[in-house]
């Protein structure tokens, strides 16, 4: 697991414990609900769900304590000043990518973008008996980058209203203009 250039004690799996705990507390079980719903979160396997709140816990960084459960007793982890501190050194410091093993996103990553999707469209063309399929993938790909250029938009205007408004959707549609499929 890769150690936070932050702390080395703390993974990124152990800024999500932390997170997921946040100011309410969560036992085990709790963490593990809530990373798995929507399966955005759930990249460790379920032990570990279970065995890092209790490591975190030795080090300090949460509290555990027990409380009645619907059939036994089980552990609920608060945040402690200390978890609190790292969470917020580690929410200061620059974000890192996280790889993503997606040939079709490496892909996106490694051309101009726009350029790259305005050449599938036209070489669609060339084979006629794939012509649909390429056109189809062709679409998703605009309607993925337009996903995520408002994304950007909405993350400027949701977390920065008074800054200086450039995202990238107006600099990459100012490039190349295109119209949604």
């Amino acid at each position: 697991m890769n150690r936070s250039p932050v702390n080395s004690e703390l993974t990124l799996f152990s800024y999500e414990i932390l997170g997921l705990v946040g100011r309410g507390g969560a036992g085990p079980h709790d963490l593990l609900r809530m990373a798995q719903r929507g399966r955005i979160l759930a990249w460790a396997g379920e032990s570990q769900y279970y065995v890092e709140p209790k490591r975190l816990a030795r080090l300090g960084y949460l509290d555990a304590r027990k409380e009645p459960g619907k059939t036994r007793e089980r552990t609920v982890y608060t945040l402690t000043e200390k978890g609190l501190d790292a969470l917020r050194a580690w929410a200061q410091t620059p974000v890192r990518f996280t790889p993503v093993k997606s040939e079709l996103l490496l892909r996106l990553l490694i051309a101009d973008l726009v350029d790259r999707l305005q050449d599938s469209e036209a070489s669609a063309a060339t084979f006629p008996h794939r012509r649909k399929y390429l056109v189809l993938v062709n679409r998703f790909l605009r309607r993925l980058l337009d996903l995520h250029l408002e994304f950007v938009d909405q993350v400027e205007r949701e977390l920065a209203p008074n800054a200086r408004k450039r995202s990238l959707q107006t600099i990459t549609r100012a490039k190349a203009p295109h119209t949604r499929a």
